[in-house]
């Protein structure tokens, strides 16, 4: 088997390969390896590249498959994880200098997953610190660059992850999303990105940023691919108090047998989620899919949901607050850096605020400051309190929602990918990034990202989301494969390599 186009090929093709003993893992991990060492100086997606580990469980895989052992469907298959999953005596910083160096003694929930599935771990990508970002510009180790254009931004706070998948440095990976952060630089960067249901995938292991927020979902190529690694790495698990105590359901195969057409579909097109603030080629490409699904047979009715009006404002208390208390644990004691005053008396209190001074970004600061705002005396009831209430009126809207229509479409993101620096000094303007991804999060329902073709006045990606019901992961990914496939004629092909090569190559 020529190793020319491989990189190319799905996880599932992939796969098939391996089974069929027309390549091997150590083969595959190499062909990946090589392209992150050529690459990735450009990209920056990867902060740490296990090349021993990976290569360890690809020969340990090949060993199996030869002795005639069994193995599963996806085994041998590189993989790359986002580094705010803890990995045991490998690297894990969130991409802060608060957290550079430090070795975990555990490994993720998520992780033993796909060590038991025999997926060879490529290495761990960049990230916004802590996960607090809409663009990969807030890493403490320098952005990540978006491989359709290396002067924009791969989306946030999973840009590192996208953007190895988008430009072909690993088959797919892993991301986290507390507001958007699979599904966003999904659509930035013309790839597949996925929130589960909160709860259908154990956080056990996930440094946390917004704990009734995060959840831990694939980033691929394919809306197949998607499916299957969900299913690899969700499941029940006892270390997780809000793990969800149910079958995985059987999502690879679901999506294999979905008909491409869209007959009987009922979807549902929100009101709030375009107009004002949307770019112009996004929404044209929005339409276009909504009225492809149309014509191949769907229902599509318009769906008021009022209380997306205030999701955005409301999100932006809830998680800074989740946010002060999740990082009080950084603090120069137990683990991580540790800086002592440079004068004065040297107490444990301000060797903390010597630590995070040192330790924590510039936006990470302000989500703390933030939230210990929101949840201080006098301000808890009229902030935090006002804010789990919009929290509550979402949830009400979507139920409605989901009582006419079986899954409801959006765009992704308002816009393509953002040049660098364009709204780093902006914050409000970067949170607007997160406007269409939120409401998903504050109700603990699944969302996925398809790519939905290119805008015209720029040529940039774009995305449309699929949300569905809570536990209607199954749905959500039978209705992505029969979108991708009605856009698969209008899509423009992702490229297969950072941007200089790409376009050197198709001349």
């Amino acid at each position: 088997m020529s190793a020319d186009n491989l990189y190319l090929k799905s996880a599932h093709e992939l796969a098939d390969l391996l089974a069929k003993g027309e390549v091997t893992s150590e083969e595959l991990v190499e062909i990946f390896l090589d392209r992150i060492e050529k690459y990735d100086k450009d990209l920056h997606a990867f902060l740490f590249v296990d090349r021993d580990g990976a290569l360890e469980t690809a020969r340990r895989v090949d060993a199996d498959r030869k002795a005639g052992k069994p193995l599963g469907k996806f085994a041998g298959v590189p993989i790359a994880i986002k580094d705010n999953m803890v990995t045991r005596g490998k690297p894990t910083t969130c991409a802060s200098k608060i957290l550079e160096g430090w070795l975990p003694p555990y490994d993720a929930t998520v992780v033993l997953k796909l060590q038991e599935a025999g997926l060879p771990i490529l290495g761990k990508t960049n990230m916004d610190e802590f996960a607090m970002g809409s663009s990969t510009e807030h890493s403490a180790f320098g952005p990540t660059r978006n491989p359709w254009d290396l002067e924009r931004i791969p989306g946030g706070s999973g840009g590192g992850s996208a953007a190895a998948v988008g430009a072909f440095l690993a088959p797919w990976a892993l991301g986290s999303d507390t507001g958007g952060s699979i599904r966003q630089p999904g659509s930035v960067t013309g790839t597949v990105g996925a929130k589960p249901t909160y709860g259908a995938v154990s956080r056990y292991g996930l440094v946390a940023m917004a704990s009734s927020l995060d959840q831990i979902g694939p980033v691929t190529r394919n809306v197949a691919d998607a499916a299957a690694l969900q299913e690899i790495i969700g499941g029940h698990d006892p270390l997780d108090s809000t793990s969800l105590d149910e079958p995985v359901p059987d999502l690879d195969a679901a999506v294999a047998a979905t008909a491409a057409d869209a007959k009987g579909l009922r979807v549902g097109v929100v009101k709030q989620m375009q107009g004002e603030g949307y770019q112009a080629g996004v929404l044209q490409r929005f339409n276009e899919a909504v009225d492809r699904l149309k014509a191949s047979g769907a229902t599509v009715t318009e769906v008021d949901c009022p209380s997306f009006e205030y999701a955005l404002a409301a999100y932006y208390l809830i998680m800074p607050a989740e946010v002060s208390s999740n990082l009080a644990r950084f603090d120069g004691v137990r683990y991580g850096l540790r800086v002592m005053p440079k004068d004065g008396e040297v107490t444990t209190e301000r060797m903390m605020a010597a630590t995070r001074e040192a330790g924590f970004g510039e936006e990470v600061k302000r989500r703390i400051i933030l939230g210990t705002h929101v949840l201080s005396a006098g301000y808890f009831d009229a902030y935090y309190g006002s804010a789990q209430k919009v929290r509550t009126l979402v949830q009400r809207d979507l139920a409605a929602a989901f009582e006419k229509c079986d899954v409801l479409l959006t765009p992704t993101a308002p816009t393509t990918a953002f040049k660098f620096g364009e709204k780093v000094d902006d914050p409000m303007s970067m949170y607007l990034n997160d406007v269409a991804t939120i409401p998903a999060n504050l109700a603990g329902i699944p969302g996925i990202s398809v790519p939905g073709g290119v805008a015209p006045e720029d040529g940039l990606p774009v995305g449309i989301q699929v949300l569905a019901p809570a536990r209607g992961d199954k749905v959500m990914y039978e209705v992505a494969a029969r979108l991708e496939a009605q856009l698969a004629e209008s899509n423009e092909p992702m490229p297969s390599c950072p941007a200089s090569e790409w376009k050197e190559a198709a001349k």
